[in-house]
């Protein structure tokens, strides 16, 4: 279904704004304000200051080479070519290339003129104060993305839910029909979430820190663990008392991937089951021994799983991160 998106209607109200701005103000190519604007509306506030900031520079130094190579030159093809040989390079070296496309035009202006003059300037440097001032201004209002980075959250969490009930399920009754695609599925979300929540943060100019795209990069981390855990899973050969006990673990962490979980708890939980293990007897077969040790190599990483989860600390007001 044909549908206008919010970025395409602030596009298409700056170019309109920054046309009728320098045609009522009489300014010569008042069509090149909407070119302008149209090239620094970006996707977030960050990415379209900066586009504004280079395209700015690269129109001012753009107006400089062309006052001095076309006076010293003349108003000929050959000496356009002169001009962008020199001019290109030095927009790379203050890193403004993103402005090369917009002072060609400014640059050309000049050359169809045939003069340069302060108010031929003064005019250029209209054109390109409105079309950068009008994208800023279509740029102040950001959708926010809030609920849709809270809705990937959830769907992450019921997808290491499910995940570390199979574990629990394959440790205390061996193999079964668990296909794993929810590890493929988390993987996903775990992309669409942080490339939004990175969005997110580039829309907020004077914030340093994302929490949303802190909490995407931790079950990040907690998901590589998950997948060096499968090898350890597949170890697991022989049902023992142990097993039992990891397993019925994995259930009560599963349980609890929920606002209310504090991975402190689980650590706890999780050195006392290796001091109860150290009560057992001995293995009595290879098959038990490796079984055992698979085990131990198991709870270790649940250990760094949970120390990953413990040293995320959000603050009070975004309760809804766990």
């Amino acid at each position: 279904m044909f549908r206008i998106g919010y970025r395409t209607l602030k596009t298409a109200l700056g170019a309109s704004a920054a046309i009728a701005i320098a045609q009522g103000l009489q300014l010569d190519f008042y069509a090149s304000a909407g070119i302008i604007a149209v090239l620094c509306i970006q996707k977030t506030k960050k990415q379209s200051f900066q586009m504004s900031w280079e395209r700015l520079l690269a129109c001012m130094v753009g107006l400089l080479y062309a006052g001095v190579l076309f006076e010293l030159l003349g108003y000929h093809p050959i000496s356009v070519g002169i001009l962008l040989l020199l001019f290109i390079p030095t927009m790379l070296v203050l890193k403004a290339q993103h402005g090369i496309v917009t002072s060609t035009v400014i640059i050309l202006h000049i050359y169809t003129l045939e003069a340069i003059s302060i108010p031929i300037v003064i005019n250029e440097i209209g054109l390109i104060l409105i079309g950068i001032g009008c994208a800023l201004l279509m740029n102040i209002y950001m959708p926010s993305v809030e609920s849709e980075l809270l809705k990937l959250q959830e769907e992450l969490e019921e997808k290491l839910r499910i995940i570390l009930h199979e574990f629990a399920v394959y440790v205390k009754e061996g193999d079964n029909a668990w296909s794993g695609k929810e590890l493929t599925e988390a993987a996903d979300v775990l992309h669409q979430g942080k490339s939004i929540a990175l969005q997110n943060l580039e829309n907020h100019v004077l914030r340093y820190e994302d929490l949303y795209y802190h909490y995407f990069k931790m079950r990040e981390k907690q998901l590589d663990i998950i997948e060096r855990m499968m090898p350890l899973l597949a170890s697991v050969d022989v049902q023992i008392r142990q097993g039992e006990m990891v397993a019925e673990f994995l259930d009560d962490l599963s349980a609890g991937v929920h606002p209310e979980n504090t991975a402190h708890i689980f650590i706890d939980r999780l050195e006392e089951l290796q001091e109860s293990f150290k009560d057992m007897p001995l293995p009595n077969t290879r098959e038990e021994f490796e079984t055992r040790s698979a085990l131990f190599q198991l709870i270790k990483e649940l250990e760094q799983y949970l120390i990953i989860k413990r040293q995320f600390k959000p603050k009070k007001e975004y309760t809804m991160f766990r």
